[in-house]
């Protein structure tokens, strides 16, 4: 159907008679599917580097957003009645958007998936305060513990920079790696588009060196092969675009929320990702198709 579309609109576009170049023997059926499946895994490769890069900061994100607070009751003080007093403390702290005090069921809701029922109710647990920091100006571990200690608190602040530094490099890897699957996959697509017009023009040498008998110049080939392939080739991207849209909006539209899942979060700005495509395709095309026929022409003189 592509094909067809792009072999139809080409007479139109270019001022040709249908007739005047042959279609079959270019086999440009098989070259539009070839262009539409190569830029269907361009595009999901693009999706695909986008949601790891969103993936990857966003773990970064929330550990930067985040700090834990374990409280050490004193005497005559209970662990709980310490953990309100720290949460209440850390509140007021500038850099702080919210500090909750962790109650044992949420603990114990926490653990339950690594060690079972069993040893729960039995199982002495922290007493802990969950930090969420201003994402703009946050507030350090050095701010905290300050605010804990003035307050007459015994606790430790735990910012995740032990570890945070880790998660942070690995992010950076995970959207290198994702970048430069994207580009290699495009760099592929772009070099077997350009292949593959070059030899299904192989079959249009004869026709070329006909025109340029009858009087055509040189300029005049390279458009009328130009404006050919660069439809067909947009026609072909564009099905490849949509039908990349298609997948990505379905997984969206299953994941609800995490956009398909946690590691993979897709979002609905991701569409706009495909949208150059057809025009990539084609301007490939066209400078293949242009580049062949001048030098066809080269040659024959």
């Amino acid at each position: 159907m592509i094909a067809r579309l792009a072999r139809g609109l080409g007479p139109r576009l270019t001022g040709r008679s249908p007739g005047l170049l042959p279609r079959d023997s270019a086999g440009e059926p098989w070259l539009a599917a070839l262009i539409a499946i190569l830029c269907f895994l361009a595009c999901l490769a693009a999706v695909g580097a986008a949601s790891a890069d969103r993936a990857a900061h966003g773990w970064a994100g929330q550990l930067r957003a985040e700090a834990t607070v374990q409280v050490r009751p004193r005497v005559g003080e209970t662990g709980a009645g310490a953990a309100a007093r720290a949460a209440e403390t850390l509140a007021g702290v500038e850099g702080v958007a919210e500090a909750e005090a962790m109650d044992r069921a949420t603990a114990e809701a926490l653990l339950r998936p690594w060690i079972g029922d069993a040893v729960l109710p039995d199982l002495p647990l922290p007493h802990l305060v969950t930090v969420r920091l201003d994402p703009v100006t946050p507030a350090s571990a050095v701010t905290l513990s300050r605010a804990l200690a003035e307050a007459g608190l015994d606790a430790s602040v735990d910012d995740h920079s032990l570890w945070r530094g880790e998660v942070e490099r690995a992010a950076m890897i995970i959207t290198l790696l994702a970048g430069a699957a994207f580009l290699l996959t495009a760099l592929a697509a772009g070099a077997a588009i350009a292949y593959a017009t070059r030899a299904a023009m192989a079959a249009q040498r004869p026709v070329i060196e006909t025109l340029s008998l009858n009087g055509a110049t040189d300029g005049t080939i390279a458009r009328l092969y130009q404006a050919r392939f660069g439809l067909l080739a947009a026609g072909a991207g564009a099905a490849g675009a949509i039908a990349a849209a298609l997948l990505v909006a379905g997984l969206r539209g299953l994941g609800g929320s995490d956009g398909f899942s946690p590691a993979l979060p897709l979002a609905w700005s991701d569409l706009w990702l495909l949208s150059p495509c057809p025009l990539l395709a084609a301007t490939v095309a066209v400078v293949a198709a242009r580049i062949t026929t001048l030098a066809s022409l080269q040659r024959r003189r």
